[in-house]
């Protein structure tokens, strides 16, 4: 015959799965986490962070050098400035003068190697192809 658990141990056991659970849900988030800093506060950082960074600005005018497989930039916020290099497929809002977002590792306080690169548009943006409805009507 197999013993039957008592209520107390069968509530036991599920209060320790769901905190089980609940710890594994927030390591996932935390492991997952990229954090969103300014060039100016990557200059004010006392120690460099080994995780994937997001840096958000805008793109300084005149820095955007290319060559066949490499784009290199720099992200102001007026204040500080970093340079990007960033392999791979350029959004179609990126430019100079405009709001980016570069994800990926720093190098060190002046350098980001960028994984992907976000282009921002401003709150009055409108895709061409509703533009384009708009116009006709």
């Amino acid at each position: 015959m197999v013993p039957v658990p008592a209520q107390a141990d069968i509530k036991k056991i599920v209060k320790k799965r769901i905190i089980l659970t609940i710890f594994l849900v927030l390591k996932s988030l935390e492991e997952n986490v990229v954090y969103f800093i300014s060039p100016t506060e990557i200059k004010n950082l006392t120690e460099l962070v080994n995780k994937k960074v997001r840096v958000g600005g805008m793109v300084k005018e005149g820095s955007i050098q290319t060559s066949s497989n490499q784009i290199n930039f720099i992200i102001t916020d007026f204040k500080s400035e970093i340079n990007v290099s960033f392999s791979g497929a350029i959004p179609n809002l990126f430019a100079e003068g405009k709001g980016v977002v570069a994800e990926g590792f720093l190098r060190d306080r002046n350098f980001l190697n960028a994984k992907k690169i976000l282009a921002k548009h401003d709150e009055n943006y409108m895709p061409p192809e509703v533009k384009e409805a708009l116009e006709i009507k």
